[in-house]
């Protein structure tokens, strides 16, 4: 996976990644901005599922003072923000049709119109964009246009579960702790032997977002330079994690089944604490919402289909670290 990104660095084709929740969409991208030739440019990113649609394009491309009530002054979107840098779009499956069809014009036309603008802004900025969502279902349901799928789709990287990519365990390892060095100014701090024997052990059902908080605990924890294994939180430590989706016929389950699964397990573990089940997943309570949302408008369309089984929980859900 790794090999594949740094083939396409190089070049400015749309990249479009795909996998599970927290399996490190961002932090390829960044990957990818930092081989590429716009590395001295900026890097941006926008969750397209943390905002409604009318403030979702204001971010993207922008407004004009008086565009709508509380327009007070002009704003740059952030495809003119990002000029000669990176755009990172997470979440594309949650943008509105409406929304993908002014994406596709500034995709295939290279500029951007401000919302309540008439004159067009120069686009320069290479686009990467990450779902956890199998857009091409999405395709067949309406809800995603083909043009646009096919306009991202030039170069597609697909994420598979940490559990199933170990040997990029201490890629992530050593990436985190660098940063976290940097964002706290001081030195950065290793693994003992004995911590990565039990890093490289787990399974990592949260996948990336798991080992970053887990990471994050250890180090706040160890007052040297070496984290010892006693700073990873227990749950980790003492056993393998539970296999994200318990077994069931679907040899392959799509991503909308595995995310299902997912989420529910966390909000069952949460004791059906939306807000809190949020936080654990890292996503936005109103996203949460929209995808219960949309998970339970399934469920009442399949009533009268004969269904498989669903999909069953796994064992003691996750627990936020120092539990």
């Amino acid at each position: 996976m790794l090999r594949l990104a740094e083939q396409v660095a190089p070049t400015e084709s749309t990249v479009l990644i795909q996998g599970e929740s927290g399996t490190g969409k961002e932090v390829i991208a960044r990957y990818l901005h930092e081989l590429s030739v716009r590395v001295e440019g900026p890097f941006l990113s926008l969750n397209c599922g943390a905002l409604p649609e009318s403030l979702l394009e204001s971010e993207l491309f922008g407004h004009v003072k008086g565009s709508f009530t509380g327009a007070v002054r002009d704003k740059q979107g952030l495809f003119a923000a990002a000029r000669g840098g990176t755009f990172f779009l997470d979440e594309i499956g949650e943008m509105s049709p409406a929304t993908q069809v002014k994406l596709l014009r500034v995709l295939q036309e290279r500029e951007a119109i401000p919302v309540g603008g008439t004159e067009a802004i120069p686009v320069d900025v290479r686009v990467v964009a990450a779902t956890n969502r199998d857009l091409e279902d999405d395709i067949k349901r309406g809800r995603f246009r083909t043009d646009l799928y096919y306009r991202l789709n030039v170069i597609n990287i697909h994420l598979p579960p940490l559990r199933d990519r170990r040997e990029d365990i201490p890629i992530f390892v050593k990436e985190f702790l660098s940063h976290v060095a940097a964002e706290r100014t001081e030195g950065t701090k290793a693994l003992s032997p004995e911590a990565e024997e039990v890093i490289m052990a787990y399974d990592w059902p949260g996948n990336v977002r798991e080992l970053e908080n887990a990471l994050e605990r250890a180090v706040t924890l160890t007052k040297g330079d070496v984290i010892p294994r006693s700073a990873i939180p227990d749950r980790i430590s003492e056993r393998k994690a539970e296999p994200l989706v318990a077994e069931r016929p679907h040899k392959n389950p799509s991503l909308d089944v595995i995310e299902q699964a997912y989420i529910t397990w966390v909000l069952q573990s949460e004791g059906g604490n939306k807000t809190r089940a949020a936080e654990v997943l890292g996503i936005d309570p109103s996203t949460l919402y929209r995808k219960l949302s949309r998970y339970d408008g399934s469920e009442k369309k399949s009533d009268s289909e004969p269904t498989s089984p669903a999909p069953q929980a796994p064992g003691p859900g996750p627990r936020s670290p120092g539990q």
